[in-house]
């Protein structure tokens, strides 16, 4: 599918997917630039569900967290925008969407799914956003997906269904379900825009004034009364310690989020966005291992089963996805 074509379609150019035709294979170091971003990601649940014992609210948590990371790439946009500030005037759409939807969206929803599922199962569900990707632009193009696409999809749907234990005696949270897969959509919008290949606005200033934007929604948000916004300065409990709230407060926005979301548009504009949405998929296995480590979380084995159905399945959809483009 075209740019030209999705433009005609009320699509913005600058949030059309490109095809990355840069490279026939991939950096072996940018591969860990991708590995480093999906590993920091995959700690935020952990860090999170510290905050979360501690009696902050999911909408003060994110604020926090986006806010503090924010701060911390400030200075470093500042000076890689110095003389380019016209840069992000061009690039308003995609920038407010990216922090609207990547950046506040996705990580709000994320932590409402938290409080209600465990780590490993609310990250199974916002990675089937490559599979609602693929078929949101069929429904847009009406333009039927290759053959893996579609078994990809229905291999993600069965691990959708043993991830939720639909079978057994697992009772999840209809709550929490549907936030993690309001994080999928959010995360899919991340995956469009930072691996937009052809865009001219650097990684920094992407992730640093998208920061800014989703952490003043969240913060309107919370004084106009819309999101519950409590926090509490008591100490919390964290690796099967007891520790100072802010510890975990400072490791979520800095390694979670500041490192993890500058490295990712990193790997994804130098690794395109089908490659890199392979190697994000390990964000899923990071996120269970350091659950387990630091929170004792570990989903059932029907579920661990689940999980590894969706990776499947997102790798047949990738696969078809790539067959198909010319």
């Amino acid at each position: 599918m075209t740019t030209d074509v999705l433009t005609a379609r009320g699509v913005p150019a600058d949030l059309t997917p490109q095809v990355d035709v840069r490279r026939v294979g991939p950096d072996v170091g940018t591969v860990g630039v991708a590995l480093a971003s999906a590993a920091a990601f995959s700690t935020s649940g952990s860090f999170a569900t510290a905050l979360l014992r501690a009696g902050w609210s999911p909408a003060a948590a994110v604020t926090a967290r986006i806010g503090l990371a924010a701060l911390v790439l400030a200075g470093p946009t500042a000076w890689s925008l110095r003389g380019q500030w016209n840069i992000v005037r061009r690039k308003a759409l995609p920038i407010l969407i990216y922090g609207l939807t990547g950046v506040a969206g996705c990580q709000l929803a994320y932590f409402y799914a938290v409080q209600h599922l465990s780590v490993g199962v609310a990250l199974m569900l916002e990675y089937l956003s490559p599979v609602l990707l693929v078929l949101g632009f069929w429904l847009w193009t009406r333009r039927r997906p290759a053959t893996a696409t579609i078994a990809g999809a229905l291999v993600c749907i069965g691990g959708l269904a043993l991830v939720l234990d639909i079978f057994g005696d697992a009772h999840l949270s209809l709550v929490g379900i549907l936030w993690g897969l309001g994080a999928a959509v959010c995360s899919a919008a991340y995956f469009v825009i930072a691996g937009n290949a052809d865009d001219d606005l650097p990684p920094l200033p992407l992730a640093g004034v998208g920061m800014t934007v989703g952490a003043l929604a969240l913060g309107l948000l919370g004084l106009v009364g819309v999101l519950p916004m409590h926090a509490t300065t008591s100490d919390t409990t964290f690796a099967q310690h007891q520790v100072p709230f802010w510890i975990p407060l400072i490791a979520l926005a800095v390694i979670a989020t500041a490192f993890a979301y500058f490295a990712g548009v990193i790997a994804a504009r130098d690794l395109g966005q089908t490659v890199a949405s392979f190697v994000a998929l390990a964000e899923v296995l990071f996120s269970v291992l350091f659950a387990w480590l630091l929170l004792g979380q570990l989903p059932l084995a029907i579920q661990l089963l689940g999980g590894v159905f969706i990776v499947g399945g997102v790798v047949l959809v990738r696969l078809g996805e790539l067959r198909r483009t010319p």
